[in-house]
């Protein structure tokens, strides 16, 4: 018995047609990029911080984008392998002896100036829109610290806050931009600074909002983005104990009288579900010429009942009240968890915490890294918000879109060097990847809650 040969099926080859996207325009995605960070400005940076002197073997262009996304997509990453992906994507032979020199403080520092270039590019690229509540405000910032541990060696030289081993580390801090879908600014600092010196008000917080936690609670900072014509809202402390000048809201029945008394005398005795009040706080001003003046501010304080947990979430703000209810305050609050899903991204899919090197410049170069990827990604996740229909955008959230971005991290780098005359590339590569985005990062969860839902999109 003789086998017989199928035939394919009508209409089914054998070679498989690459899939087209919808929305998304597959030559803006290498241009976006090359729009963020132009071939002649990554030379400019890279000899301004004298990286690079002459260009021989190691190329600017294709050595940072090697970095941002070769090296800064995988987590198991060294020094070797970023070697062999270079060569692989350039076509040069790098010796390794040669190679390892590169990493010197000048390579920190034209990583530094990417970032910085970087911050500066992005400063109007708007990805997202305010919410018609929040139309007469710039931003929504938020800021943070975190934590990235190091090799236990440098222990002298980046010791750990609270440890009863030999322990390392650096606090990496990052304000957020909601508007710009991404970080506006980053700074390194020694794990043992504390979170309030991390933070520095001045006129760039004017008709923004900031939210932070309880590591940054100081009146006397609050008082500051008041005066830059700046708003905050932070949760107010267990101990808090402000005192009370007038309630906001009008209670029916028999409701305590607040003027004059402070939280903690009431505290135990409110039965209302919502209070709205103004308060005044007291606190001392900086040292000035070997004195130090007492001054006072006054707020708003909000505390909503959560039944779930028995008790009263309280913040404090110095947003209007015909701005936003005091409901609307703490589900604005709520959107503080975003900076913590930004950390999670650079350490899941950016290894931000993967930084195992006894070399001080590879330390920062690799945070530097992590940045820089997560600046990129989210570039390209902001071509990708204003290509798709408005009522689609909340569905493609920034967590499943890094995880996608770094799947095809090898496949963009690709077709980014094609893009830029390094090498030739696959020429479908850029309409798969496109193809890819709008079908992979596309939450299937049509009814999800979205964490910022109602207030950006």
């Amino acid at each position: 018995m003789t086998a017989k040969r199928l035939a394919p099926k009508k209409g089914r080859g054998s070679k498989r047609k690459c899939p087209r996207p919808k929305y998304l325009n597959p030559p803006d995605i290498p241009a976006e990029l090359e729009r963020l960070f132009p071939e002649e400005t990554i030379k400019r940076i890279a000899r301004d911080t004298g990286f690079i002197k002459r260009e021989r073997v190691v190329h600017p262009v294709a050595f940072f984008w090697a970095v941002v996304l070769g090296f800064g997509t995988h987590l198991q990453r060294t020094l070797s392998d970023l070697r062999r992906n270079y060569e692989y994507i350039s076509g040069e032979d790098i010796a390794m002896s040669s190679w390892f020199d590169r990493f010197t403080p000048a390579f920190v520092d034209f990583l530094h100036g990417a970032v910085a270039h970087a911050f500066q590019q992005t400063a109007n690229d708007a990805g997202r829109v305010l919410d018609e509540k929040l139309k007469s405000f710039a931003d929504i910032l938020i800021f943070d610290n975190s934590v990235v541990r190091l090799c236990d060696t440098l222990a002298k030289r980046f010791p750990a806050t609270r440890s009863k081993v030999i322990a390392a580390g650096v606090k990496v801090s990052l304000l957020i931009s909601a508007v710009a879908n991404g970080p506006k600014s980053v700074s390194i600092h020694s794990e043992r600074t504390a979170d309030i010196k991390t933070l520095r008000i001045g006129p760039w917080v004017r008709d923004r909002i900031i939210l932070f936690d309880l590591g940054f609670y100081k009146f006397q900072l609050f008082a500051r983005i008041g005066d830059y014509g700046g708003f905050f809202v932070s949760r107010m402390k267990a101990n808090g104990n402000p005192t009370f000048l007038q309630s906001l809201t009008v209670h029916r029945g028999r409701s305590i009288d607040l003027t004059g008394k402070t939280w903690q005398d009431i505290k135990d005795r409110l039965d209302r579900d919502v209070l709205d009040a103004e308060v005044e706080v007291t606190f001392s001003r900086r040292q000035y010429r070997g004195k130090r003046s007492s001054d006072s501010t006054i707020l708003r304080l909000v505390a909503v009942w959560d039944a779930e947990h028995d008790e009263y979430h309280v913040y404090l703000t110095n947003l209007p009240q015909d701005v936003l209810s005091a409901e609307d305050v703490a589900a604005l609050y709520r959107v503080r968890w975003e900076v913590e899903l930004v950390f999670k991204e650079l350490k899941s899919q950016y290894a931000l915490d993967k930084v195992k090197t006894t070399n001080p410049n590879i330390v920062f170069g690799l945070i530097y890294t992590a940045i820089l990827t997560l600046i990129v990604s989210r570039r390209l996740h902001n071509l990708l918000l204003r290509s798709v229909p408005r009522e689609e955008a909340s569905r493609y959230m920034p967590l499943l879109w890094s995880k996608v971005f770094t799947q095809f991290g090898n496949l963009l780098l690709e077709a980014m060097m094609e893009h830029i005359g390094h090498r030739k590339g696959c020429k479908d590569a850029v309409v798969l990847l496109a193809a890819l985005y709008e079908k992979e990062a596309r939450d299937p969860h049509v009814k999800r809650h979205r964490l910022r839902g109602g207030w950006y999109a």
